[in-house]
């Protein structure tokens, strides 16, 4: 009797395993499936990704501080745009022909770098000039604040004299520059100086701005002078400043190397001995943290190597200009001494004050600098305990 029992357990179960099988092999390839369907998605949401996060002055980007609209009116009039994001390829493209350079700020290039693209360049318009570059190009001319309303050009150069009146934002001292437009006291909103311009790109050339007064014509004017435009973007990457940060591997012991190797060598041996199988998939959201501040971080660093207190000192005063605008009921369209005095009159300070944290007062060394950020900081902590004090408060 122990015969035929056998023989029907082994008739039983034969029956069953290829479906078994069958099922196996269904899980693998829909696992497989399932890594390629993940991999096009991320592929697709880097791309994305990368396409919102370009940033201030990008001729590829639609959103408001972007120049797309400029690019496309540029070759509208015939004008070829070159958007290069390597210095080296836009060094060779400016040495193929006549050609306009726009240069945005670009604290990742030395100043060789920035000399070599320059003299390879026919004309050159800085878009957002840095300390260093004025006092190179424009022999000491530095930023002195932004301008608070609408400059009229009042000067002899063509091409602002046919803009008219702009919508300039930041202004400059003189210095040795050869001609001066868009005055505002001492200040002035551009600089010439043969080849070379300098001018506040963020107030005119960008999408949300280039249809007020005569920004449009400005800004065609002074990039299209030739038929091309060799339009430099500036990428964290894109470098020729020597890496004299240690790296991970020079500032760990040699020993550490090592033992991580055999460590993870152990948890793999120990993983095939005690795992007998997959056990079954589960969907589980994983959470992501994206730290918002990292570009600023990196800029900020680029700018502390550079020394350039003055320019990093406008960008904390325009996110802190921007935050307040908000805090006191302006809009982000709003001047910045009109957001100056609204903080003024909501604390009860001294107009004058105020207008020196917001927009004044320049910065020379690092010492100023953090001490301005204080400032700065201490002025937005005071507008939001003023805000939040019980009862003072008459809006509901």
């Amino acid at each position: 009797m122990t015969a035929p029992a056998a023989t029907n357990r082994r008739a039983s179960v034969s029956p069953s395993s290829p479906p078994r099988r069958r099922r196996a092999a269904i899980t693998w390839v829909a696992i497989a499936a399932g890594f390629i369907v993940v991999g096009i998605v991320g592929s697709l949401l880097a791309g994305i990704g990368e396409r919102a996060a370009r940033g201030s002055l990008d001729p590829e980007s639609a959103g408001p501080g972007g120049t797309r609209a400029l690019a496309e009116v540029l070759r509208d009039n015939g004008v070829e745009v070159l958007v290069e994001r390597s210095w080296q390829n836009a060094r060779d493209l400016l040495a193929e022909q006549d050609a306009t350079l726009f240069l945005p700020d670009t604290p990742n290039l030395s100043d060789e770098a920035v000399e070599y693209l320059v003299e390879t360049a026919t004309a050159t318009v800085f878009g957002d000039p840095a300390s260093r570059v004025l006092r190179t190009y424009f022999d000491g001319a530095v930023p002195t604040g932004f301008a608070t309303e609408t400059l009229a050009p009042a000067c002899a150069l063509p091409t602002p004299a046919r803009a008219g009146d702009a919508t300039i934002g930041g202004l400059f001292s003189a210095g040795g520059a050869q001609a001066t437009c868009y005055p505002d006291g001492e200040a002035y909103g551009l600089l010439g100086s043969g080849s070379v311009t300098a001018i506040d790109a963020d107030g005119v050339f960008t999408n949300d701005a280039l249809a007020d007064e005569g920004n449009a014509a400005l800004a065609i004017g002074l990039l299209g002078a030739h038929e091309r435009v060799v339009w430099y973007v500036a990428s964290a990457g894109d470098t020729d400043l020597p890496v004299t940060d240690p790296t991970l591997g020079e500032l760990t012991p040699p020993w550490v190397t090592p033992a991580i190797t055999l460590l993870v060598l152990a948890g793999l041996v120990a993983g095939i001995a005690r795992g007998r199988r997959f056990g079954p998939l589960v969907a589980e959201r994983l959470p992501v943290t994206v730290r918002a501040g990292e570009t600023d971080e990196g800029r900020g660093r680029l700018y502390a190597a550079a020394h350039d207190a003055p320019h990093a000192a406008a960008q904390l005063r325009r996110g802190a200009v921007r935050r307040l605008a908000g805090m006191v009921g302006l809009g982000p369209g709003d001047p910045a001494d009109r957001v100056a005095d609204a903080v003024a009159d909501l604390l009860g300070a001294d107009r004058r004050a105020v207008r020196g944290i917001l927009l004044h007062d320049v910065p020379r060394t690092d010492g100023q600098l953090v001490e301005l950020s204080d400032r700065l900081r201490g002025l937005e902590s005071a507008v939001r305990a003023r805000l939040h004090t019980p009862g003072e408060r008459t809006r509901t």
